[in-house]
């Protein structure tokens, strides 16, 4: 199966990072979305991010400009789905993603690949809703698409040989790092990622320390970023509707149980930015030029181009407390000779 065209079902910040990756690559992109204006400002963000590129010097001028030239706009579901791969990107919902899938089908080319973007719902559920299964497949983009090199991608029950080898050529030819794996709840990264968060969720509840503080320990263990930091840049909401998901999925495992922390998130309004762990409990957050810091000022110019609307004043009065105080904690006791320090494992 050669892919040429891919088409991107939804406008949404997956959605346009994946467009812009493969308009990048070379492949001719169709964008998808409900309305006019929706496309219109997703190809005028991805426009300024190749031109941001350029800028850097982190793409070529001929290839931004080839780039830009391969993304047309459509609020025609028809239209995008005549393409050689159509790649869905809309939110975590799986009778809505069923939905889009079942009219795909119908109106795709019979050899047409369809993908979803999809952090945890299940492969061969979603290809139940078509008449092709041999020919769906997961396609997990991490955020932001265009920049972060890792691509799960997840072989249902019934997807065929050959459509794991074409969208393993797709994944590769947009440099970057392809990883195979069967249909399980939350594949590999989420699920390891659950109990990552989980834990430090616990250990902010429990004033074992603050999210910089707890941040700063997990990095000086060589992860680039903390669990508070990455909540930042993820949200909470986004965080926990995948954590819902994989709790339930596994039959409501007490490793995968949501946090009431988390439970926050849903004091957003409908369709704010996502809120992070550090604004919500009161922290600074992480420190002048940390790699969260400014992944937050991209995403902050990305929602001003885009027209989002700041966020409104919250209480965070649930919070009080959270931070612990010097009182909450026992007197250190002599220190050990360095001879005598236990070394972590």
């Amino acid at each position: 199966m050669i892919i040429e065209t891919v088409a991107v079902i939804g406008s949404g910040t997956m959605g346009r990072g994946i467009a812009q990756s493969a308009a990048l690559a070379g492949y001719r992109v169709k964008l998808f979305d409900l309305t006019g204006e929706l496309v219109d400002q997703a190809q005028r963000v991805i426009s300024e991010g190749i031109d941001e590129g350029v800028r850097r010097g982190k793409t070529a001028q001929e290839k931004g400009e080839l780039a830009k030239s391969n993304i047309q706009t459509t609020t025609a579901l028809d239209e995008a789905a005549m393409a050689d791969l159509v790649i869905e990107a809309v939110p975590e919902d799986l009778a809505l993603k069923k939905d889009i899938f079942a009219r795909i089908d119908q109106a795709s080319l019979k050899d047409t690949i369809l993908a979803t973007n999809t952090s945890s719902l299940s492969i061969s559920t979603l290809a139940s809703a078509t008449r092709r299964p041999e020919l769906v497949i997961g396609l997990h983009y991490f955020n932001p698409a265009h920049i972060m090199k890792l691509v799960e991608i997840i072989r249902g029950d019934a997807t065929s040989h050959e459509t794991v080898v074409s969208c393993v050529e797709f994944v590769e030819a947009q440099g970057k790092s392809p990883v195979v794996c069967i249909d399980s709840p939350a594949f590999i990264v989420n699920r390891i990622a659950r109990p990552f968060y989980g834990e430090a969720f616990r250990m902010l509840s429990e004033k074992l320390g603050d999210p910089e503080t707890i941040d700063r320990l997990i990095e000086s263990l060589g992860f680039r970023m903390g669990p508070f930091a990455l909540l930042d840049l993820i949200g909470l909401d986004v965080n926990l509707a995948v954590t819902k998901s994989v709790y339930d999925a596994y039959f409501q495992d007490p490793k995968y149980r949501p946090h009431p922390i988390q439970q926050l998130s849903r004091r957003q309004r409908a369709g704010a930015p996502s809120l992070g762990i550090q604004r919500l409990a009161g922290g600074r957050g992480p420190p002048a030029g940390h790699r969260s810091r400014r992944i937050g000022r991209a995403r902050a110019a990305s929602r001003r181009r885009s027209g989002s609307r700041p966020r409104p004043a919250r209480d965070h009065s649930a919070l009080d407390g959270l931070r612990p105080r010097a009182a909450d904690f026992p007197p250190r006791g002599p220190r050990l000779p360095p001879d005598r320090c236990p070394r972590p494992r």
